[in-house]
């Protein structure tokens, strides 16, 4: 089979000395590819080797073609525009400059043969539901999932032969995953894409499996290797028991052999005191007893030792994978007590509707009233819906802004409450200056940081690592929230990371606003009512 994406040997790791990949070999074949793995164990840092942004330690990677990359983390500006996270500024400015009738050389340099290249990104945009952006805007007026799109925009306005995706579906609303799957189900050239979607990964021809430091492909999409890996731990469990039940029969007959051998040695003792036998007689036998009884033991005690070698490798077969063990903050919101007033500037329409399904469509349902006031009481849960750009990430901050009542914390979308210079234990300590060393180190064990982990960087973490590090640091703060605001929580989680989650929101008595395109992880949390925020319509109300 000839693959398009080689990895030779490759080692990472971070100028702390954090390792990442140890020697790592890979092979990508031609068509869709899934990369997944849990939360840290390289995959983004592999991508990244793989597009060239970052430099291995040593090995090597061949790629066949042109390589296309979106990053999990799209590099923002202040003053950068549409036309710059397109990447074709530059040519933009050469055509502008030769349709004013300057014709030096370095412009028609500049265009190439990219006469069209306005047209192309404007088709390219229209196509990915991104019509409607001006390639003059500037990016800090996108919402996350547009500005996803946008990027991806640009990749393919490269027409590479190998597309790398990071996580692509982070931030994206509905309408923009629908076009993302449908990208991804009509791409025709190498794709490898590092994702926790499922609709996503049902698409892909293989899965490629990151776990302990190398990496085993799985012919079939998501639910076909799901299928592989519950068959393969089955027959680990069945082997697990198979060798417990190995060890305990040899445990039975070391145990059983010495006891005849006891019982033989005493019989001789009683045998030359009782006068049976003679001295040399009695002496001889029991020295043959002796060395009979060792070798017996030997040989039994052997046994068990290859028995107990069976049963570790048998339970190395087996998966355990770490999980995250999310401890909210105990705190309780009685259910009359007024938790925010937000007035709305200015007053938005309210549109009562049924819960959605996918979404709930403004318009829909009871008649309009007019909403003055967002009010929140007690320990409701909120969901807030919308598509991208609407408004949901600038409503969160109006309300960090505008303060509660009761104390509140924030996850925002970029994840960027963390200071990059300091470790994950001193990002921690920073917002919980009163608990000590060791109860800070335990609360980050729960989030998976442990010992050493615990003092590397937050540069340095995947987006995986930096979601659990940042809401670690979120749920340690002084004092614990009675008011939670969550910003698509579920971005950069792995599957088990997601369950843990919703099991923790689901069991916490403050309230909660949670912003999210993910259906089903907002209908684990016994969402109270749902909100949607449209750019024309404003927030409506279920």
């Amino acid at each position: 089979m000839p693959y398009s994406i080689v990895v030779d040997h490759v080692s990472f790791a971070w100028p702390d000395g954090t390792t990442v990949l140890d020697r790592l070999d890979a092979a990508f074949p031609a068509g869709r590819t899934g990369l997944i793995g849990v939360n840290g164990s390289g995959k983004s840092t592999l991508l990244k080797i793989i597009a060239g942004e970052l430099d291995a330690r040593s090995g090597s990677v061949s790629v066949s073609g042109v390589v296309g990359y979106l990053p999990q983390n799209v590099p923002l500006g202040a003053r950068r525009t549409v036309s710059d996270l397109l990447e074709i500024s530059r040519t933009r400015a050469a055509l502008h400059a030769i349709e004013r009738g300057d014709v030096a050389e370095e412009h028609f340099t500049a265009v190439g043969d990219d006469w069209d290249v306005e047209e192309r990104a404007r088709a390219e945009l229209d196509r990915l539901g991104l019509g409607h952006l001006g390639l003059d805007r500037t990016v800090a007026t996108l919402s996350g999932g547009e500005t996803i799109m946008v990027a991806l925009a640009a990749q393919l306005l490269k027409r590479p032969d190998v597309l790398l995706l990071d996580e692509p579906t982070n931030n994206l609303d509905l309408d923009a995953r629908r076009r993302l799957y449908a990208t991804v189900a009509a791409w025709q050239g190498v794709l490898l894409v590092v994702s926790h979607d499922r609709a996503l990964l049902e698409l892909v021809d293989q899965i490629a499996e990151l776990r302990d430091g190398s990496v085993r492909m799985y012919g079939g999409n998501l639910s076909a290797y799901e299928e592989q890996v519950a068959a393969e731990q089955e027959a680990a469990e069945r082997s697990v028991r198979t060798a417990e039940g190995e060890v305990r029969r040899q445990q039975r007959e070391l145990i059983e052999a010495r006891t005849r051998i006891d019982r033989g040695l005493r019989n001789g003792r009683k045998a030359f005191e009782n006068k049976k036998v003679p001295k040399i007689v009695a002496n001889t036998l029991k020295g043959k007893a002796q060395v009979s009884a060792g070798k017996q033991r030997a040989l039994h005690l052997e046994k068990l030792e290859e028995a107990r070698e069976r049963l570790t490798e048998a339970e190395q077969a087996v998966r355990d994978d770490a999980e995250i063990r999310i401890q909210l903050p105990g705190t309780e919101v009685p259910a009359g007590r007024t938790v925010l007033t937000l007035p709305l500037d200015p007053p938005r329409r309210t549109v009562l509707t049924p819960p959605p399904e996918p979404e709930p469509r403004a318009g829909e349902g009871a008649p309009a009233a007019v909403l003055e006031t967002l009010v929140v009481r007690g320990p409701e849960r909120i969901a807030l819906l919308g598509p991208n750009g609407s408004g949901k990430t600038t409503l969160l901050r109006r309300i960090v802004e505008h303060g509660a009542h009761v104390p509140v914390r924030y996850l925002p979308q970029r994840l960027d409450l963390l200071d990059d210079r300091l470790s994950v234990l001193d990002n921690v300590r920073a917002v919980a200056p009163s608990a000590s060393v060791n109860d800070v180190r335990a609360g980050l064990a729960r989030f998976l940081f442990r010992g050493e982990r615990a003092n590397q960087a937050a540069g340095t973490l995947s987006g995986g690592e930096r979601f659990r590090a940042t809401l670690a640091a979120l749920l340690s703060a002084e004092p614990p929230p009675q008011l939670l605001l969550l910003d698509e929580p579920t971005n950069n989680l792995d599957m088990a990371s997601v369950r843990q989650l919703s099991q923790a929101l689901a069991a916490y008595r403050g309230a909660l606003i949670v912003a999210s395109h993910d259906l089903p992880f907002l209908e684990t949390l016994g969402i109270t009512r749902w909100l949607r925020q449209d750019r024309e319509e404003g927030l409506t109300e279920s």
